[in-house]
């Protein structure tokens, strides 16, 4: 389902991310097939550099069909930024691409809270966001965050998945069931 940023998968992401539907919402957008692969060259790089953690998301044949990545990492924190292709949109992929993205995070890399910016009028993403259980509005609870991604223009909202509330949802409601069972 995931795998590390590889270059020899550019040429069919570029495509992918060039789609109308797309491309207003990448992080890194590039005009053209050799500009992405230089970008994805640049994020391989930083990566091994520690700034930032990029995936590939793959379907069930193991073809790339968009890329999952935690920007801006300071104090095991960072902001997650996802982009499917518009033939996979609706199929399930980005659900179960977060989930395996969370788990390596949380368990093997150490990551302590996963911000998310949506901006207001992407409907698609804040569709998204709440489905997931164990996410919490965060406009509130961390202001400063909030006002910082906001400092030049007031569009987005701030959304945050903690180690906790990973973990609780998923083994806090394990443990309650089997607390029932022996009741």
């Amino acid at each position: 389902m995931l795998k590390k940023r590889d270059l020899h998968d550019a040429p069919v992401l570029f495509e992918l991310m060039s789609h109308p539907e797309v491309f207003p919402y990448v992080r890194h957008k590039a005009a053209s097939s050799d500009e992405f692969y230089f970008l994805t060259k640049q994020t391989i790089e930083a990566e091994d550099r520690g700034e930032l953690i990029s995936r590939t998301i793959l379907d069930e044949w193991e073809q790339p069909i968009g890329t999952i990545n935690l920007f801006d990492i300071t104090e095991n924190k960072g902001f997650l930024a996802t982009w499917i292709g518009q033939p996979y949109f609706g199929k399930g992929y980005n659900q179960v691409a977060k989930e395996a993205f969370f788990e390596e995070l949380f368990f093997q890399l150490g990551i302590e809270a996963i911000f998310m910016k949506i901006r207001r009028t992407n409907q698609r993403s804040m569709k998204a966001a709440l489905k997931i259980p164990y996410i919490s509005e965060a406009n509130d609870t961390f202001v400063d965050v909030f006002h910082w991604i906001n400092r030049n223009e007031d569009v987005y909202d701030l959304f945050v998945i903690t180690k906790e509330q990973y973990l609780f949802h998923y083994y806090g409601e394990q443990n309650e069931s089997e607390e029932a069972l022996e009741a």
